[in-house]
């Protein structure tokens, strides 16, 4: 069952946390660093919603989407927290679906929506298990995933990359973001392990799930290669006009172990400045 799952604690915590503060900028100051990194007590939802505007704008500006119409595509954006990219979501496209683990977060992003979004553009879907969307297969035009993989369980990550496959319409994009191994691992994996581990423990669980450290390390759950991933869209049987990796400029060569063709078309790599060193997406346009 997905609650038993170590990664999901601390989004219970601060989902917990998200459903007893009245006041939206409170459960922002509280619980931003769940989402972007951002601390302080002078941080606001406006603050907030503004950086995920920023970071939407941009996304789609390198991922090709600034070439389509989007005011008449529908997304589905996998784990939309409390709406901080969500907002964003709806003034660009015709219909949004904000999927996410926890169900408090869904309110606060319906809420987040309703005062800096258009709401009635967005729908929520639950994922209680962790990795199944209720979603109908082939109903979406884009799948959009930012900082959501590599706290799932690994099974999880690859579940909803297959989940994100069948969702999307032909025709249609899928952009995931993944992270992958850096050096720093060697210490980070088994921190990473230790604090998961104690995240289930009655007496210090709780406590430090509460903490920006831990949850920092303990949702470095996994590290998914590109040749796995893209193995899996070859099993899914979709077929691809394009296939393209993007990553930090300073890492080379994440496709030398790749399928030399992936739903028909040849992978290609693409520099992102902007991109974590530990981080790359996977961009897919179908056919």
């Amino acid at each position: 069952m997905a609650r038993r799952r170590a990664q999901l604690v601390p989004w219970r915590v601060a989902g917990g946390v998200a459903d007893e503060h009245a006041n939206a900028d409170a459960v922002v100051r509280e619980t931003g660093w769940v989402f972007n990194n951002e601390t302080g007590d002078d941080l606001t939802l406006s603050d907030f919603v503004m950086s995920g505007n920023k970071e939407v704008n941009a996304y789609m500006r390198v991922f090709g989407m600034n070439d389509l119409d989007t005011n008449s595509l529908s997304i589905l954006e996998i784990g939309s927290g409390i709406g901080r990219m969500t907002s964003r979501f709806t003034k660009r496209f015709a219909s949004v679906i904000a999927a996410d683990v926890d169900a408090a977060f869904l309110e606060r992003c319906r809420e987040t929506v309703a005062r800096h979004g258009e709401p009635d553009k967005l729908r929520t879907v639950h994922v209680a298990d962790g990795h199944s969307i209720g979603v109908p297969s082939d109903s979406v035009d884009a799948v959009f995933s930012y900082i959501t993989l590599q706290h799932c369980a690994h099974e999880d990550a690859l579940q909803l990359t297959s989940e994100a496959l069948r969702i999307v319409k032909p025709g249609g994009t899928v952009m995931l973001n993944y992270r992958t191994w850096v050096p720093a691992d060697v210490v980070l994996q088994p921190a990473g392990t230790l604090v998961r581990a104690l995240w289930k423990t009655k007496l210090v669980g709780p406590r430090i799930a509460r903490q920006r450290w831990a949850t920092r390390l303990g949702w470095q759950a996994n590290r998914v290669a590109v040749d796995e991933v893209l193995s899996l869209v070859s099993q899914s049987g979709r077929s691809c006009r394009e296939v393209l990796v993007f990553h930090n400029p300073s890492r080379r060569n994440l496709l030398a172990s790749s399928p030399a063709t992936v739903g028909g078309a040849r992978p290609e790599e693409r520099p992102l400045p902007r991109a974590n060193k530990s981080h790359w997406w996977l961009i897919l346009r179908l056919s």
